[in-house]
């Protein structure tokens, strides 16, 4: 079980935004990575074509898992996750405060 999802507040803990916070904007599980809204901007050249016109397009790349950190909605502070089962159900709960996560 990942323990990020889409929409989750998560906060760069490594890398060149170390210390930014941004919502989960798409993941990639298979390749262990994350993108995340407004982080880790690079600059893509595209060419032109009949539709759209060309240029330098600024976008989100994807970067590594273990480089982002959940951060808990009850206590706003960066947080490991534990896995609770409860009634045959995987739940997520932040260590520190033991707040449920949604």
């Amino acid at each position: 079980m990942l323990k990020l999802r889409k929409k989750d507040t998560v906060i760069v803990i490594a890398g060149k935004d170390k210390g930014k916070k941004g919502e989960v904007k798409e993941l990639l599980p298979v390749t262990r990575k994350v993108v995340v809204m407004g982080i880790n901007i690079v600059s893509k050249h595209k060419k032109t074509t009949k539709e759209k016109p060309g240029g330098i397009h600024k976008m989100e790349a994807a970067m590594s898992i273990s480089n982002v950190q959940l951060v808990c909605p009850k206590c706003n502070k960066p947080a490991r996750v534990k896995v609770l089962v409860q009634g045959g159900e995987k739940m997520r709960a932040c260590k520190k405060c033991g707040e449920t996560i949604i």
